[in-house]
């Protein structure tokens, strides 16, 4: 049984390492290199950071109070919000992708915010809402597991010594939770830089507007330039290796999926 496994577990990792070795060696050296500097490419990684950084921003800022909650107090209704807020984890990205289409574009709330001056659809903001939408569920479970795991009995210390509720969350429960917050965030912005379906239902694909990496992967594989396409490609595969050593080393006990 242990030479089975043992064989079968370097079979798949040398089958994985093929492919996606395959992938990056495509294309010669100086095409790829022109291809990273074509002016889509430098477009689409601009856009894809900007979009993502902000996505993320906005999902620590929600997700560090509900993990919180979620891991602390007991209040009616938690077992739906736990529920609610993990749902969009086992949504296919289209599904949520046109859910929120449909939200912004045809209901009162959409048309009020188009009226406002904020436009969703198909526009960069659009890229934001959605990443916003299918990644704070990580976020918030990655924290919620974090919280979960600091004995409360810290900030009842914290409180005994001057601190308010405030100030003990703040002095000693998140610095405690840092690798976890590190973790998630990290996880986060991957997965906002590789967001795809979702953001194709609700920003669309044009070039040069709302088109991300993803979206420049898709869009020049579908006109057959292989080497743009490729190089997009190569790019996603660098940040999720980064991504994962990140993960692996802030990662102490926090359950991050």
């Amino acid at each position: 049984m242990k030479r089975f496994s043992l064989i079968l577990t370097y079979l798949v990792l040398v089958g994985i390492s093929a492919v996606l070795l395959g992938l990056v060696t495509y294309s010669p050296l100086p095409d790829l290199a022109s291809s990273f500097a074509s002016p889509e490419i430098q477009f689409a990684i601009v856009l894809s950071l900007v979009t993502s950084f902000a996505s993320t921003a906005i999902c620590i800022v929600i997700a560090i109070p509900v993990a919180y909650a979620l891991a602390r107090f007991d209040f009616f209704g938690k077992r739906i919000a736990n529920l609610a807020l993990t749902l969009p984890l086992t949504l296919p990205p289209l599904v949520a992708g046109i859910a929120l289409l449909l939200f912004f574009g045809t209901t009162p709330w959409g048309k009020a915010l188009e009226q406002a001056g904020f436009m969703v659809i198909f526009t960069p903001l659009g890229i934001i809402v959605a990443e916003v939408f299918v990644n704070i569920p990580y976020m918030i479970r990655i924290l919620r597991s974090a919280f979960s795991t600091i004995n409360p009995r810290y900030e009842y210390v914290a409180k005994t010594l001057g601190c308010t509720d405030t100030g003990a969350f703040f002095r000693v429960t998140l610095p405690m939770a840092r690798s976890g917050l590190l973790a998630g965030t990290v996880i986060t912005w991957s997965k906002a830089m590789g967001e795809f379906g979702a953001v194709l239902m609700v920003a669309g694909a044009t070039t040069m507007r709302t088109e991300t990496l993803p979206i420049a992967l898709y869009l020049n594989i579908s006109t057959g330039d292989l080497d743009l396409a490729v190089a997009a490609a190569t790019i996603l595969i660098l940040i999720s290796l980064v991504t994962l050593c990140a993960v692996e080393y802030f990662d102490k006990g926090v359950n991050v999926f």
